[in-house]
């Protein structure tokens, strides 16, 4: 056999064997690989603050290949989903994350079993080796009269090479990216006697026509996980709404809906509550502290002025009708 020839028979030999080693394992069909996933959602696991008595004590961990969510155990159990984001290119890789805390039940007013709450973050390649967080996002009430789901800078919270502060609201389990926070929404929600969640392990999802894990249960109807799935928490609207604010800023994912919270906490929460509980139609939230007290002060005498109002008109309005009864 000549020189060329024993060339081309290596370089084929070669070839077929590169060909024969197996790719990267993508379980779930979305572009990224099983250990890629894995290691983006261990580097970024948030640290969870719970509750020290928390009535449902710690999240759960699902029995696997069943169609509908059963608790195997409450063992502070952690699951994520990774896929890439709406804007990731080859040569601008970003991907979303969300961590899933699954509840056995909400505990808080008008519990119900089954509770799936989140945060996400974006995290966007350095290189081949090294991911960036850009924003985080806290869901909180989501898609109800209380939602305060909001978004911030990774940066903001120092939480852009690992995960972030994550504040969990007892019995209802909205999430908080500041504590302070807690006392937002419609005012029953409060972040005290906190405690960080030991957790043992991060499961992937996978997604919802493949998951992962076992996870059949993540689509039953049974609670709202399929929606939170399939969506982003990164849509273009409130990220260019964040970067017009200062960096010391939260945004609120939906601004506009706080004045109706506002009267929510009012109507069901004591004086103290009401005073800590004003609410404005600003789209951000600021971590500077050196104005809140004057602030909520002010809220309290506003909010006490227009219930007092309110009172005089209602009399107003009901005594004629009184008089004309006949004795």
């Amino acid at each position: 056999m000549g020189p060329h020839i024993r060339f081309v028979a290596i370089l084929f030999l070669s070839t077929v064997a590169l060909s024969q080693q197996p790719l990267p394992l993508d379980s779930d069909n979305d572009g990224l690989s099983d250990q890629l996933e894995q290691s983006l959602l261990t580097q970024f696991t948030p640290t969870f603050m719970i509750g020290e008595h928390e009535c449902s004590t710690v999240p759960a961990e699902f029995e696997p290949r069943l169609q509908a969510p059963k608790v195997l155990a409450e063992n502070s159990t952690i699951y994520g989903q990774a896929f890439p984001a709406a804007t990731s290119t080859p040569t601008n890789p970003i991907v979303e994350l969300h961590y899933y805390h699954l509840w056995k039940q909400d505990c808080g007013p008008h519990g119900h079993p089954l509770d799936a709450e989140h945060v996400a973050v974006l995290v966007q390649s350095r290189d081949s080796q090294h991911w960036k967080a850009t924003y985080w996002f806290a869901a909180a009430h989501e898609n109800t009269v209380c939602d305060v789901s909001h978004l911030t800078r990774a940066a903001t919270l120092k939480a852009e090479d690992h995960g972030a502060t994550v504040w969990i609201s007892p019995g209802k389990h909205a999430s908080y990216l500041n504590q302070t926070l807690c006392r937002r929404g419609c005012g029953a929600d409060r972040c005290e006697a906190m405690k960080p969640l030991a957790v043992t392990q991060v499961v992937n999802l996978g997604e919802l026509k493949s998951p992962m894990s076992g996870a059949a249960w993540s689509s039953s109807p049974q609670w709202p996980l399929a929606a939170k799935m399939s969506t982003t928490d990164f849509p273009a609207e409130p990220i260019a709404r964040l970067e017009t604010l200062p960096t010391s800023d939260i945004a609120w994912f939906n601004p506009g809906r706080h004045p109706v919270q506002g009267v929510i906490a009012i109507s069901s929460s004591t004086a103290n509550a009401i005073g800590n509980s004003g609410e404005n139609t600003s789209t951000a939230i600021s971590l500077a502290r050196d104005s809140t007290g004057n602030a909520l002060s002010k809220s309290y005498r506003k909010t006490i002025h227009a219930l007092g109002t309110s009172a005089h008109h209602v009399h107003d309005a009901l005594e004629p009708k009184a008089k004309s009864k006949p004795e």
